[in-house]
């Protein structure tokens, strides 16, 4: 394609120097890019993420690049264990991963209930670009994955499986609420280790990801193993268009964190771009999509998270989720990469 023909091109310009900051004030929040390029993400995760998104974009490389080498990031460290290589399995032992990208053009393609491959951000690709479909599940996802030439590999790290069998003890289903912001300290090394808790702990987290490139296109990617210990066919909702990911290119982006059962059921991404369609905010439209949540399930939304990430049309950003402990990633140059409090409900 010309797009990934003129990205090997531009590849040798070279690298570009980061500052990966410490996490700043939600107040520091919604700051207006101008017009240039921006890519922002989910969790501590996204500052990694971010850096390789932006290697993309400061060569003026496609939104699309961009978002899908940001999240392969994550889905290739087996010290990560909500997202790719190394999730941590649903109650039978199988790591499953769901996941979802969209371009400008309004094009997308998902997969869920993927086993065996690591980066499934770029199956989903594949799905966009070589099928009619939409979404591949489970094992015709996996038979298409490999007659594309994708590796067949084992997910299950020693680590998420002695997490995995603790958990058998008591096969309890308690949350806690932003353990995923936990499992991560945004400097590529692990901070917390699941082993050290009960065995009746599961999480729920994602990477979502939106970018604006220098043409003022917009794109986005969502990848996910899905909730720990989850029933085996369970899927949330990072692969779903409209959920999980929404990509309008007259007006926006959004992607959305947590509990995907609660996000489904407000088709949560889709919501926070048409709020923006209507003058909203970034923040105020994420802000809106947190409520109704919290007006569905009053009791529920007390003791979950979930949590919004939207990029407007102008490079306006903002978050908002339901507990204090979200962040999410903003890059907007070589030497701005910073980790940012969501604004939360409760």
């Amino acid at each position: 394609m010309q797009d990934r023909r003129n990205f090997l091109k531009a590849a040798a310009l070279g690298a570009a120097a980061f500052s990966l900051d410490g996490i700043k004030p939600a107040q520091a929040a919604g700051r207006v890019t101008k017009g240039k390029p921006i890519v922002i993400s989910t969790w501590d995760f996204g500052l990694p993420s971010n850096k390789a998104a932006w290697e993309v974009l400061r060569r003026g490389g496609r939104a699309l690049d961009a978002v899908e080498a940001g999240v392969r990031i994550p889905e290739g460290d087996p010290d990560i264990q909500t997202v790719g290589l190394g999730g941590l399995p649903d109650r039978d032992g199988h790591v499953t991963l769901d996941a979802c990208i969209m371009d400008e053009l309004g094009n997308c393609g998902a997969v869920t209930a993927l086993e065996h491959i690591v980066h499934a951000i770029s199956v989903a690709r594949a799905v966009m670009e070589k099928t009619p479909h939409v979404m591949l599940t489970g094992e015709g996802a996996l038979q298409f994955a490999l007659a594309n030439g994708f590796k067949k590999e084992n997910l299950l790290t020693p680590a998420s499986e002695k997490a995995w069998k603790e958990w058998l003890k008591k096969s309890e289903y308690k949350p806690i609420m932003n353990i995923e912001n936990k499992t991560y300290n945004g400097n590529g090394a692990t901070a917390f280790n699941p082993l050290q808790l009960p065995g009746n702990v599961y999480n729920h987290d994602t990477i979502g990801m939106v970018a604006m490139d220098a043409q003022g296109n917009l794109s986005g990617a969502c990848t996910t193993s899905g909730m720990a210990y989850k029933l085996r066919g369970r899927v949330g909702d990072s692969p779903i268009i409209g959920a999980g990911l929404y990509v309008d290119n007259e007006v926006g982006a959004a992607t959305s964190t947590g509990v995907g059962e609660e996000v489904i059921r407000i088709v949560g991404s889709h919501l926070v771009v048409e709020l923006m369609r209507q003058g909203y905010t970034p923040e105020a439209a994420c802000k809106e999509a947190v409520a109704r949540i919290v007006k569905k399930s009053p009791q529920k939304a007390k003791e979950i998270q979930v949590g919004f990430l939207a990029l407007n049309k102008k490079g306006e950003y903002g978050a908002y989720c339901l507990q204090e402990g979200f962040s999410y990633a903003v890059c907007d140059s070589d030497t701005h990469n910073e980790l940012i409090a969501g604004k939360h409900y409760f």
